[in-house]
This record gives C-alpha cells, sequence and structure tokens, in this order.
C-alpha cells in the first residue's frame, strides 16, 4: 500500500493509519520503548572516511534516524536515513532480508524512524553505504514530512511548527548545534577561569536590573502580584555582597516590548560579575569569549573578532553621526529643540523625557552603522543607574555596550558600589517614571540595604546569547535562532 499520488490530507493519513494497523497486525511493536547502542551517523561516516570506492568491509554499525528518501524496489533498494549528525543511504537486498522483511521495509512511509543494523561498504559512485541486515520500526510516523524537493518554505509554518523546520531543514538543525556550542564554550570560559554558576529567582518582588517593561503575574496562594525578570543584574550583584566573588548566570529574561529582527519577548542572558574588576576588565573579558566562541563555531563570515575591538565614545559617536552634542544639551527641552533644528535627525520628539531622547538617538542613528565589534564607551549618568562615576569625565559614567552586526549584543559597567549614591539614582529614576517614563528602574530598598554591607569595587557585564548565535550563523532575525519565538496569532 502507498500513499496515494496527490491524496487529500484525510486520504494521506488515512494510509498511514492503515499501514499501523497492518503493522500491529504482522505482530510488529510500531513504538517500542528503547533501541540501545545507537551510534551517530557523522562517527559512521567518520570512521570510514578515506574508503575507496567501491570497497566492500566487514564493520557492522547501528544507527537511527528518520526515513529521507526512497530508491528502487523489487531486489534492491536504495534509502536515505537522517540524524542530527548527517545522513547515511542504505542498501536494502531481497536475498539479505527476505520477501517479508523486504516489502516491509519497502511499504515504510518516508518520515518514520527507524533502527538499522548493517554493513559499511563505499559504492562504486563514492557513497558511504550501510547494507542492511536488520532493521526496527521505532516511531511509525502517521502525518506525511514536508516536501522532501522544496523542503518546509514558509516563515511563519517554520516559527510556528519548529519541529518540522528541523526535520525538513538541515541549515536550521545547524544553527541550533551551533547554539548548543556558543552556550557551551562561554559556559567553558567563565567556568575555567574561576566563575561559579548561580540561579536566581524568575519570578521577582520587584523588577530591576534593566531599562524595560515587565510582564506580571499573580500568584494566587501568596494574593500577591511578582514580575518576570528583566534581568538578573541586582540579585547577581547580592552575591557579589555576600563574598561569591565571580559569578554568572546564563538563562531567560522577560521584557514586555515590541518585537523586531532583534527582539523576542523572553530570550536569554548571560550576566557575569567579577569583584575587584572594572568596566575595562569586563571589556577584554567579552572580547577574548567572543573570539573563543568564533573560532569554537568555526565562523568564517565578514566579522573580524580579533582584539582589541575598535573602541568610541558614547557622546563622540552621537555627535558623528547626528552633529548634535548632547552635553551641551543637558534638559529634555533643549535636547528636544535641537533635535527639531537639526537636518540630520527625523525623530518624534513630543513627550520624551531626557534619557529616551538620547537613547532614540543612539539606537537610529548610530547603532546600524556599527558593523564590526566595536565598544561605546562611557554614558551618562541619566541612562545608567547602576554604573560608576566616570573617573575622569563629569557627568559620565564607566559603562559601554559593544555592539556588532548592527545591533548591541553588550551592556557592561563599572558597578556602583556605593548605597548612598545608589539610593540618589533610584531617587532619579522615580523622578523620570514620574515624567511619562515606562522603562524607568522602581526603587528597590532591599538592594540597596544590601551595599550597605559592602560591596566590593566590580566590573559586570550582559551578553546577549541570541544575537551572539545571529552573529555566528549569519541570520538577521533573532526568529531564526531561537526555538520556539512568539509569534501574533
Amino acid at each position: 500500500m502507498t500513499e496515494p499520488a496527490g491524496g487529500t490530507e484525510a486520504e494521506l493519513l488515512a494510509v498511514r493509519r492503515q499501514k499501523l494497523d497492518q503493522l500491529r497486525a504482522d505482530g510488529v511493536e510500531p513504538f517500542p520503548h528503547a533501541f540501545p547502542d545507537v551510534e551517530p551517523i557523522g562517527d559512521v561516516r567518520a570512521a570510514h572516511a578515506g574508503l575507496e570506492d567501491g570497497a566492500e568491509t566487514d564493520s557492522t554499525h547501528r544507527v537511527a534516524g528518520r526515513l529521507a528518501a526512497r530508491r528502487g524496489q523489487g531486489k534492491m533498494a536504495f534509502l536515505d536515513l537522517v540524524d542530527r549528525s548527517g545522513r547515511i543511504q542504505l542498501q536494502a537486498k531481497l536475498d539479505v532480508l527476505g520477501p517479508e522483511l523486504m516489502e516491509r521495509l519497502l511499504g515504510l512511509d518516508l518520515g518514520d524512524l527507524l533502527g538499522i543494523d548493517g554493513t559499511a561498504f563505499m559504492s562504486r559512485r563514492g557513497e558511504l553505504t550501510l547494507r542492511v541486515d536488520g532493521f526496527t520500526v521505532l516511531a511509525k510516523s502517521l502525518r506525511p514530512p514536508p516536501d522532501k524537493h522544496a523542503g518546509l518554505q514558509d516563515v511563519e509554518t517554520r516559527f510556528r511548527r519548529r519541529e518540522l523546520d528541523l526535520i525538513a531543514n538541515e541549515e536550521s538543525r545547524a544553527i541550533f548545534l551551533t547554539r548548543a556550542k556558543v552556550i557551551s564554550t562561554v559556559r567553558r570560559m567563565l567556568d575555567d577561569d574561576g566563575f561559579v554558576e548561580v540561579e536566581t529567582p524568575m519570578l521577582q518582588p520587584l523588577y530591576g536590573g534593566a531599562m524595560a517593561r515587565p510582564f506580571v503575574t499573580h500568584h494566587n496562594q501568596l494574593d500577591r502580584d511578582f514580575y518576570l525578570r528583566i534581568a538578573t543584574e541586582l540579585y547577581l550583584k547580592r552575591c557579589i555582597v555576600g563574598g561569591l566573588e565571580r559569578v554568572y548566570e546564563l538563562g531567560k529574561d522577560f521584557r514586555n516590548e515590541g518585537v523586531s529582527f532583534k527582539h523576542n519577548p523572553e530570550f536569554t542572558m548571560i550576566e557575569w560579575y567579577e569583584a575587584y574588576a572594572d568596566y575595562q576588565d569586563a571589556a577584554r573579558r567579552l572580547e577574548t569569549i567572543v573570539g573563543a566562541v568564533a573560532e569554537a563555531v568555526g565562523y568564517t563570515g565578514e566579522l573580524e573578532f580579533g582584539t582589541p575591538w575598535r573602541r568610541v565614545t558614547f557622546v563622540g559617536a552621537i555627535r558623528d553621526e547626528t552633529g548634535i552634542d548632547i552635553l551641551e544639551h543637558r534638559d529634555a527641552a533643549a535636547l528636544r529643540a535641537a533635535v527639531e533644528r537639526s537636518e540630520r535627525v527625523d525623530l518624534p520628539t513630543a513627550d520624551l523625557t531626557w534619557p529616551q531622547l538620547v537613547d532614540d538617538l543612539l539606537s537610529k542613528y548610530v547603532e546600524p552603522t556599527l558593523q564590526q565589534p566595536t565598544l561605546v564607551m562611557d554614558y551618562p549618568v541619566e541612562i545608567s543607574p547602576f554604573a560608576k562615576a566616570h573617573r575622569s569625565e563629569p557627568g559620565l559614567t564607566e559603562r559601554f555596550e559593544a555592539f556588532c552586526g548592527g545591533m548591541e549584543i553588550a551592556n557592561a559597567f563599572t558597578e556602583l558600589n556605593d548605597p548612598d549614591v545608589q539610593r540618589e539614582r533610584f531617587e532619579a529614576q522615580v523622578r523620570l517614571a514620574g515624567e511619562g517614563d515606562e522603562e524607568a528602574q522602581p526603587y528597590d530598598e532591599v538592594f540597596v540595604q544590601a551595599m550597605e554591607h559592602g560591596m566590593p569595587p566590580t566590573g559586570g557585564l550582559g551578553l546577549g546569547i541570541d544575537r551572539l548565535v545571529m552573529l555566528m550563523t549569519g541570520q538577521r532575525s533573532i526568529r531564526e535562532v531561537v526555538l520556539f519565538p512568539a509569534m501574533r496569532d
């Protein structure tokens, strides 16, 4: 029984259901519990690299994967089996399997999961092949896979039904294998340098550590609202106060903001904090880690991750791209007027605070120009409530953001550790919130009291994992590197 060519979806599903019933009628369990001792296909291919065309071996292997293609029938047929490490050709012969098993194997559907025991040889055309000695149905596929020639092209379907995208598109599987390597490399670099990985709450009684709006949820038993964290910063700095000295956390953050090619409501960040260091130390560590990631994943694109990265100042970069010196217009009305007078800037200014205007100037006029890795240094205090005052530039802080590919990938400070100054910064943020800034920091008295126990000089940095993966895989949308991104209905 074969699937009807051009049949309706209902007909295709019915045929597969009938095959499921037939397997059971033949005494075959179509969903067994296990299939031990499987080798990755990639390892099998590596074991026979250099085998001459037409060469036979006596090496037997056990592989498992999804049936992706089938050619031929009768006395001999060829099939393709795919797992996450690659694809391998199978040869099925009537004189090896016998009539009953040969018929059963050739009656299986594309998309079925199979376990194969076979003997390796190199075909005359130079294709490593396993001659099938035996096979096991591991899961009967009750729905047809995406078209084997066209693949899965519809973007909406690829993101909403990622499992189908992974089945159909080898490139998508490669992206997420690369993502795993990015994460493991970052972790290894920090672990090897004496950092301790910790876990802090995702549900927080008060959010903070970034300029963003939170998601709010309600705990029924406690009868109180909680916030999904927008950053791990304040809890990690409390760990520094407690004496852990070098800490990091890699996990999800959540920000209730718009979606774009670089924004997803939930995203993966790593933040690390190092006692007795400053933002220059954080910059050097970032450059080293990103360079190691590029080497680990075999990056070959146009971005140059050699050290040191280019450095520009926040004030100078905005002045160069817009002609506006923000330090000469240090209140909202003056900066608003400068923007409205400028022939190089086209921004809506109504009801925006000074920090919002400054942030718009950077994000819309500077950020897109920063394609090669660049550190934008020394941010104004008004937009840096957790950064220590610059040791030589009044009104600025020791903060940088790292940009690459026209987007921000990291944010770092010499951390503010004076509790009295931190309290003043929180009070300033409360005033900005009163002026309409929905992303201003809420006042966190518990954090200030923690600092009052004594926080050592500290350098801290947050690195966006999703955006780093975008750079390493050449993707222009964050949805390509998040397995199940948020989608509109």
